[in-house]
C-alpha cells in the first residue's frame, strides 16, 4: 500500500474527528471540559471505553504476544472482570457521594494535602508513561511503513501525531472524548473483524475450521497451572489482572473521568460492569486474530520484521496488512483500526492529565473564574509537549514486547495508589500526611529491587503482574507505620 494512500486515509479520518469536536466543543467551559456537564448516556460511555481500554497496544501487541504467551492473556482479562465489580460497587459510590471532579480529591478529604498531591503525581507519572507507550507503538508503525520512505525523522512523526490529538480535544475536553471514543471504537472493532474475515477467506477456512485446526491449537492454550514460578500461572495472572483493573481503571482519573460524566451512580455502575463482560469477548477476538496472523505467516512464508537486531512480533499485523498480498482493502482496514485504537486512548489521556494537573496540582477551582480557562489551555499545551518528549525517548530504550513492558511498568507506578486508596477506604486511621510521599517512593523502590532479585531472594520465584499487589501492600504497611496515635 503506497504511503500517500495511508496518509490520505489518516487525513480524512482526522477531519471526521474534528467535525465531532466542532459540535461537542461549542460550549468551551471548564464544566464541559472536565465533566461533560454530567449528561453522558452510560451506554455511549461504555462503548467508547472499549477503545480507550484496549488502545493501539491491544490492536497490535496482543496479537503479537500470542507467539510467546499463547492465550494466557485471557487469564488476566478474566481477572479484569472481577476488578470491575470492585470498582462498580466499592469505588464509584464513594466518588459520586463526594461529588468530586478528580478522584484524588478523595485522598485530600481522607488524609490531607500531601496525600492528595502524592496520589495525583503518581497518576500523572503513570498515565504519561501509559499514554506514551501507546502512542509510541502507533508512531513506530507509521514511521516504519510511511515516513521512513520519505526520510522524515521519527520526532516529526510524533509531533504531528500529538498535534492532531490536541487539535480536537482542546475545547470540548471530556465531552468531545466521550463521542470521539465511540466513533473510534466502532472503527477498531470493525477493523479486527474485517481482518479475520479476509484472512479466513485467504486460508479457505470457516470459523469452525479455525478451532478444529492443529495450527490454532498450538497457540490457543488459555490456562497455565504447571509452574507457579512462571509469570503466566493462572493464580498470578488472575490476581494481577484483577488489581490492574482496579488500579488502572478504578484509581485512574483517565478512566474514571468518563464514568463521572454519567448522570448517576446506577448508570456509572452499569457502564463498568458491561465493560468488563464485553472486554472478555473482545480480547478473545484479538488473540484469535493473533493466532491467525502467525498461521498465515507460516503458510505463506512471511517473516516477522526485525528492527535493530530485535524480532518485533508487534509488527507482524501491520506487515501482513500493508506488505502482504491480501489486497488494498485490508490495508485500509488496518490503518483505520490502528488510528482508532491508538487515539481513542491517547486523547482521553491528554484530557485527564490536563484535568488532574489543573484540579489536583494547581487547584484552579479556587482561583478567579477568568483565570481558569486560560490556565487549563496552557496546561493542555504543556502536557502535549511532555508526551512528545517521552514518546521520542522510548524509541531508544524499549526492547520488549510493548504490552509486556506496559504491564510491568504499571506494577510499579500504580502500586502506591492502590495502597493509599485501600488504606483510606478500609481503615479509619489518620496518618502523618507529610510523610506519605516518602512511603510511596520507598514502596516503588522496594518493589523494583524485590522484582529484580526475586530469583536469588525467593529461590527461583519470578514475579508476574501480582507485583502490583505486593507494591500496594508495601504502601499499606508503610501508611500503618505512620498512623497517628488514637486518642
Amino acid at each position: 500500500m503506497q504511503p500517500i494512500y495511508i496518509l490520505s486515509l489518516i487525513a480524512i479520518y482526522f477531519c471526521m474527528l474534528l467535525l465531532i469536536a466542532y459540535f461537542t466543543g461549542k460550549n468551551d467551559t471548564n464544566e464541559t471540559f472536565f465533566k461533560a456537564n454530567k449528561k453522558s448516556p452510560w451506554y455511549i460511555v461504555t462503548f467508547g471505553m472499549i477503545g480507550a481500554s484496549l488502545s493501539g497496544v491491544t490492536f497490535i501487541s496482543v496479537p503479537g504476544w500470542v507467539q510467546s504467551s499463547q492465550f494466557s492473556y485471557m487469564q488476566i482479562v478474566i481477572g479484569y472482570l472481577f476488578g470491575y465489580f470492585v470498582i462498580a460497587y466499592l469505588l464509584i459510590p464513594i466518588y459520586y457521594k463526594l461529588q468530586i471532579t478528580s478522584i484524588y480529591e478523595f485522598l485530600k478529604q481522607r488524609f490531607g494535602t500531601t496525600s492528595h498531591k502524592t496520589g495525583a503525581l503518581f497518576f500523572f507519572i503513570s498515565r504519561v508513561i501509559v499514554a506514551s507507550f501507546r502512542l509510541f507503538l502507533v508512531a513506530s508503525v507509521l514511521q516504519y511503513y510511511i515516513f521512513d520512505s520519505w526520510n522524515i525523522p521519527f520526532e516529526i512523526t510524533v509531533i504531528l501525531s500529538v498535534i492532531l490529538i490536541w487539535s480536537y480535544t482542546f475545547k470540548g475536553g471530556i465531552k468531545t472524548i466521550v463521542w470521539t471514543d465511540t466513533f473510534q471504537t466502532l472503527f477498531m472493532l470493525f477493523a479486527v473483524c474485517a481482518t479475520i474475515y479476509i484472512i479466513l477467506s485467504k486460508l479457505n477456512w470457516t470459523i469452525s475450521d479455525v478451532f478444529a485446526s492443529s495450527e490454532f491449537q498450538k497457540y490457543s492454550q488459555i490456562i497455565f497451572l504447571d509452574d507457579f514460578n512462571d509469570k503466566k500461572h493462572l493464580i498470578k495472572s488472575f490476581l494481577g489482572g484483577m488489581f490492574i483493573a482496579i488500579a488502572m481503571t478504578g484509581l485512574d482519573q483517565d478512566m474514571m473521568q468518563k464514568n463521572l460524566t454519567c448522570k448517576n451512580i446506577k448508570e456509572a455502575q452499569w457502564n463498568v460492569i458491561s465493560l468488563g463482560f464485553v472486554l472478555i469477548l473482545v480480547n478473545f477476538v484479538f488473540l484469535a486474530l493473533g493466532a491467525l496472523l502467525f498461521i498465515y505467516a507460516e503458510k505463506f512464508g512471511i517473516e516477522i520484521p526485525i528492527i535493530n537486531g530485535s524480532v518485533k512480533t508487534d509488527l507482524l499485523y501491520p506487515e501482513i496488512a500493508l506488505n502482504g498480498d491480501l489486497g488494498i482493502t485490508i490495508g485500509i482496514v488496518f490503518i483505520l483500526g490502528l488510528i482508532a485504537a491508538a487515539y481513542s486512548s491517547a486523547d482521553s489521556a491528554l484530557t485527564s492529565l490536563t484535568t488532574s494537573y489543573c484540579i489536583d496540582i494547581l487547584d484552579i477551582e479556587n482561583r478567579e473564574k477568568p483565570q481558569q480557562k486560560s490556565i487549563r489551555k496552557k496546561v493542555h499545551i504543556a502536557i502535549s509537549i511532555l508526551l512528545i518528549l517521552v514518546i521520542v525517548s522510548f524509541r531508544y530504550v524499549l526492547e520488549d514486547n510493548i504490552i509486556s513492558s506496559l504491564l510491568q511498568i504499571v506494577s510499579y507506578t500504580y502500586g502506591p495508589l492502590l495502597g493509599l486508596f485501600a488504606f483510606g477506604i478500609f481503615t479509619k486511621h489518620a496518618i502523618k500526611d507529610d510523610y506519605v510521599w516518602i512511603i510511596a517512593l520507598l514502596s516503588v523502590i522496594t518493589s523494583y529491587f524485590l522484582n529484580k532479585y526475586s530469583i536469588q531472594i525467593l529461590s527461583g520465584y519470578v514475579f508476574g503482574y501480582e507485583l502490583l499487589i505486593i507494591n500496594g501492600i508495601i504502601t499499606f504497611i508503610g501508611l500503618y507505620l505512620i498512623r497517628k496515635p488514637t486518642k
